[in-house]
């Protein structure tokens, strides 16, 4: 099982069942022990050795189409939340999805945001950089993707793939036209500094930042990658490439833990959720993002006395179109 870094405990677990039904304070934290286990903030303990892909909860082993009618009550319960942050206009929300293929990232964004109004939800899937994102800093193209104040921006892949994959992929470097004394042996840890002053800087100015590392096993990603391949309506989401990144597997790992060894912060927690199986990966997204807006104490604009008035003045002009005969009445 995986080791719980904040919380948790079979006391927990039990009370968790009910963890995603919104509303009360109870609700509330029984979301908070759930998500917990899976939750970093302190990066220099960090091993990922800790957190297991196919861990399930004993709590829900036995339970899953309970966990579903959490997810559904958890989607709903997002969907409020949106509205209001949408309303509010003053904070905005960045969820970035970092994980190795097939490890369900797409569906999980599906899943999760499908109660989500669409006006109040920007994803972003970042591909090779362009000719003129390379004439720019790495960070650049992510600055203009970043979420507008009452949204929820989904970066899946991130400006992390400039700690992960080009760490693994050092000739991927020589192509981002550095000057030769910005290439230096320290480059990566200087990046990984970098990027958690910038999610500082994003909280200090009304954006929160939650990451979440979507943990697959080797063996389901192998699982899913023939999946794909004796399925004719999914072969096309499989590439040569695919397999070849397999062969840098350990690679890929000690990079993730280095990654969140130096950007777990309360303020910016990554979520190791463990990614085997699908419908656990949705829900504790689903609980870790509910709670992160609970806790911006978000509600609809109050309307001051002025307005107000103008509002009186407004229904009154529309009441009297109709004692005028500008509207007629009658059934719909």
């Amino acid at each position: 099982m995986a080791r719980t870094l904040e919380g948790g405990g079979a006391a927990a677990d039990s009370a968790a069942t009910a963890g995603l039904v919104p509303g009360s304070k109870q609700a509330l934290e029984h979301t908070r022990r759930f998500i917990g286990r899976y939750r970093v903030t302190r990066g220099k303990s960090f091993r990922l050795d800790d957190y297991e892909p196919d861990h399930v909860p004993d709590h829900l082993s036995e339970r899953k189409a309970e966990a579903r009618a959490m997810l559904a009550a958890g989607v709903q319960w997002l969907a409020g939340l949106q509205d209001k942050l949408y309303a509010q206009d003053r904070r905005s929300l960045l969820l970035v999805f970092q994980a190795m293929d097939a490890a369900g990232k797409d569906g999980t964004i599906k899943h999760v945001m499908s109660g989500v109004n669409p006006q109040g939800v920007q994803v972003h899937s970042f591909k090779q950089p362009s000719a003129e994102e390379l004439d720019h800093d790495y960070l650049w193209r992510y600055w203009k993707a970043l979420p507008e104040r009452g949204r929820i921006g989904i970066f899946n892949r991130s400006y992390y793939e400039e700690v992960l994959v080009v760490r693994v992929h050092p000739s991927i470097l020589q192509a981002q036209k550095l000057p030769p004394d910005c290439v230096g042996k320290g480059v990566f840890d200087q990046r990984l500094r970098d990027i958690a002053h910038f999610e500082d800087y994003l909280g200090r100015n009304g954006t929160r930042v939650l990451k979440f590392f979507l943990n697959v096993s080797r063996g389901e990603q192998r699982r899913r990658f023939i999946q794909r391949l004796d399925d004719p309506d999914k072969r096309w989401k499989f590439a040569a490439a695919d397999i070849r990144e397999r062969g840098h597997w350990k690679d890929y790992m000690a990079a993730y833990e280095e990654a969140i060894r130096a950007t777990a912060t309360p303020a910016a927690p990554w979520y190791v959720v463990p990614a085997d199986n699908k419908w656990l990966t949705r829900l504790i997204v689903v609980g870790a993002v509910g709670l992160a807006l609970e806790e911006m104490n978000l509600a609809y604009p109050s309307v001051d006395a002025g307005r107000l008035a103008e509002l009186q003045q407004a229904r009154q002009a529309l009441e009297a179109e109709v004692g005028a005969g500008g509207v007629r009445k009658g059934r719909r």
